[in-house]
């Protein structure tokens, strides 16, 4: 069937892409860390001039400033709510680029720091690596692929120097932090596995939310969803018509063979309807024997009259349910906007109201005519 959720992919991919999406909301943890590097590396230049030190204060001031204005450009991208899995990981990628340069020069400034012998320095630059640590674990938990080997680049160089000393405090220390990276390590997996199950649950609930429960088509809180994302894109161009679809003749079906035939009925219907239109239309059920089709980027009002012929040829042919055959017909009426600053339930509307004249012209297809409409009241 072709029409579409508006967001609809298969779960493990959409998981995947609230996933990466996850990222773009951890800045706060890194513009602390900005500002915690920072200050420690003046503090300790301050303390103890060193010339190397000095170089990667300023390269690591300059690769997390970064990483947080890569961030920040990269996060109305990551928010789209038509990305794609594909687009998702190049954003991801591009992330990670300037996330784990910082990484590798942290863990360079830890180097130097505990081949320095002060005892001071030392003490900051492991509270300094310990916090960034707690920081990435907060922040990039479901992207192991980077927080791991962030944790890893930039405690190991420091921690393997203060192995070589001859204090034993130092290798309490070592064992210590080395102990805590195993551990969030393995609390990182298994922090991902319970972020992926309560993803999953969201998605199923809110696709079931949006979806009609007997054609399993969208329903018309995402046939609104899916014309407000598209007019909010401005992607498509040229005009815009909605079709309402209206079934001539469902009532004495479900009266004479009994609701599963006219459930299985509209089942068929459904599939019609997704069959005959465009990948890039959308169609939905709206409720009992009414549907709606959104056809964007037509040229004129012909093309949308010509998709209407053939959504009413295609449910006039029989359908086969069990051993009976039965033949119902459609009232169809639709209207053409340019749909740049139209609301769609206004053109449900006006659609409807063409369908009611159809259904008082037996059945013709008919495009919703302002001047007819209020002619029509006026009688009325």
């Amino acid at each position: 069937m072709k029409s579409r959720l508006p967001s609809h992919r298969h779960q493990p991919e959409a998981v995947e892409i609230e996933l990466i999406r996850s990222l773009f909301l951890a800045f706060l943890p890194s513009a602390i860390m900005s500002v915690g590097f920072t200050a420690a590396g003046i503090v300790m230049l301050m303390r103890q001039w060193d010339g190397s030190m000095a170089v990667l204060v300023v390269l690591g001031m300059i690769a997390s400033s970064a990483r947080l204005v890569v961030a920040w450009r990269l996060a109305p991208a990551a928010s789209d709510s038509r990305l794609s899995l594909s687009k998702a990981k190049r954003l991801e990628r591009r992330f990670a680029i300037p996330y784990l340069s910082f990484a590798t020069i942290l863990g360079l400034f830890g180097l130097r720091a505990f081949m320095l012998p002060a005892a001071d320095v030392h003490m900051l630059t492991m509270a300094l690596l310990i916090g960034y640590c707690a920081g990435v674990a907060v922040g990039m938990g479901s992207r192991l692929w980077i927080a791991v080997p962030a944790m890893l680049i930039s405690t190991i160089p420091a921690i393997t120097v203060a192995l070589g000393s001859r204090d034993p405090i130092y290798w309490v220390m070592t064992a210590l932090v080395a102990a805590l990276l195993a551990g969030g390590t393995q609390s990182l997996r298994a922090r991902k596995e319970r972020s992926i199950k309560d993803i999953s649950l969201r998605l199923a609930f809110a696709n079931l939310a949006r979806k009609d429960a007997l054609t399993a088509m969208p329903n018309r809180i995402a046939l609104r969803e899916w014309f407000e994302e598209r007019i909010a894109a401005g992607v498509d161009k040229g005009l815009i018509a909605v079709h309402y679809i209206d079934l001539n003749g469902f009532k004495p079906v479900n009266d004479s063979y009994g609701h599963p035939v006219g459930d299985a009925l509209l089942i068929m219907v459904g599939k019609r309807v997704a069959n005959t239109i465009r990948e890039t239309d959308m169609a939905a059920r709206l409720g009992g024997d009414e549907f709606a089709v959104i056809q964007y980027g037509i040229e004129d009002a012909d093309e949308a009259r010509m998709l209407a012929d053939r959504l009413s040829a295609a449910i006039a042919r029989p359908f086969r349910i069990g051993t009976r055959t039965i033949r119902i017909s459609t009232g169809l009426g639709f209207v053409v906007a340019d749909g740049r600053d139209e609301d769609l339930e206004h053109l449900l509307g006006l659609a409807d109201e063409a369908l009611y004249a159809s259904k008082r012209s037996d059945g013709e297809v008919r495009q919703y005519d302002a001047v007819e409409s209020l002619q029509q009241r006026s009688v009325a």
